[in-house]
């Protein structure tokens, strides 16, 4: 079986989806599937089996940035990668993404199997803005799945049809395996962009009076960072963007996974990879996290925006062991569900009853 992956999202840079989409090919490479990625890169690809359709530019979406090519010329290399490598089925993520997968979705013939990630209030106006054309291109889908329940229920309110959900994967042995970061004394991470949306402005509030021995490490940069920064709260490390392989280390190391998004989140996969590298979770309370998340389960979940709960939180698990060990028993076994190899089998039965239907 020949499969081609195309992902409207630069493949260089980290997100949900470019994550998703290079472990999902790794893992069907790994059970014989021949896979390749098509997708914008902005640099030379990141790892064997990408072919890369140009680089990419910075759109503001619903609060964010994302790194696309909506050109022409993307779509033309889009088109000839597909009869190049000619592929048995596409999967589209994002089909109806401006880029690589729109021009996928109505440019080739071919079986397509089509995921769908949007699941936050945002993502609504865009359903709506193109609801028309989306409706009509949703018809050369031959399966559509979900990431998640959200993202199943907003599909199908715009678009109608049925909807398979297959939930994100997580490479478990990247984690788990990884060796730790070291630190002096009890570490806190945060992982993501610097904007209003991952409430990292809530965990500094939190963390100015946290009152405990501790260091909070924070990944990545944004729109905030300088703003952030010069709050000058004490006992945090700011380490920009980091390397896949010191970003697991970073996560295998820590005390505590913070999460504190105010919403707009389809689906908690950098918390399965946080639960995966054995690091016990603190999280908003929000619907895309409570597809993986259970409160005092496997995560301690406070109100999204509120820094006094979310303070209470991480003192509460920075205080007892008992409490540190009964989430990361439980976090672990969580993570091992939604591993991608699990994943990639599921997708090969996906793929041959695209193929079969045609």
């Amino acid at each position: 079986m020949r499969i081609a992956i195309l992902c409207p999202y630069s493949l260089s840079v980290p997100g949900g989806v470019q994550g998703q989409v290079l472990g999902l090919a790794r893992a069907l490479r790994e059970i014989g599937v021949d896979t390749r990625v098509i997708g914008p890169t902005d640099g030379p690809p990141p790892e064997p089996g990408v072919i890369s359709v140009g680089p990419t530019v910075r759109v503001e979406a619903n609060g964010s940035v994302a790194p696309m090519n909506v050109g022409a010329v993307a779509s033309e290399r889009t088109l000839e990668a597909i009869r190049t490598f000619d592929p048995d089925a596409l999967h589209l993520h994002e089909p109806f993404v401006p880029g690589p997968t729109a021009a996928a979705l109505v440019g080739s013939t071919l079986p397509k199997v089509g995921t769908f990630h949007a699941a936050s209030e945002g993502d609504h106006a865009m359903y709506r803005r193109f609801r028309k054309v989306a409706l009509r291109a949703s018809r050369e889908l031959t399966i559509r799945t979900a990431v998640s329940v959200d993202a199943k229920a907003l599909a199908e309110q715009f678009l109608g049809g049925t909807f398979v959900v297959l939930p994100n994967g997580v490479d478990i042995a990247k984690f788990s395996d990884a060796p730790p970061a070291s630190s002096d004394r009890p570490a806190v991470i945060f992982i993501g962009r610097h904007e209003p949306r991952k409430g990292l402005g809530c965990l500094l509030d939190a963390w100015s009076e946290i009152e405990r021995d501790g260091v909070l490490w924070v990944v990545g940069d944004g729109p905030q960072t300088a703003e952030l920064k010069a709050r000058n709260v004490a006992n945090v490390e700011w380490l920009g963007r980091i390397t896949d392989e010191e970003l697991a280390s970073r996560l295998k190391g820590a005390t505590i996974f913070c999460a504190p998004s105010t919403g707009q989140e389809s689906f908690g996969v950098v918390l399965l990879e946080a639960m995966a590298a054995g690091t016990a979770v603190v999280a908003s309370d929000i619907s895309g996290y409570g597809n993986v998340a259970t409160n005092r389960e496997n995560a301690l979940l406070t109100p999204p925006g509120d820094a006094v709960s979310l303070r209470r939180a991480l003192r509460e698990v920075l205080d007892s062991e008992a409490l540190r060990e009964h989430l990361l028993r439980q976090g672990v076994a969580r993570a091992s569900e939604f591993s991608l190899s699990r994943l990639a089998e599921r997708f090969v039965s996906v793929y041959e009853s695209a193929i079969s239907l045609g």
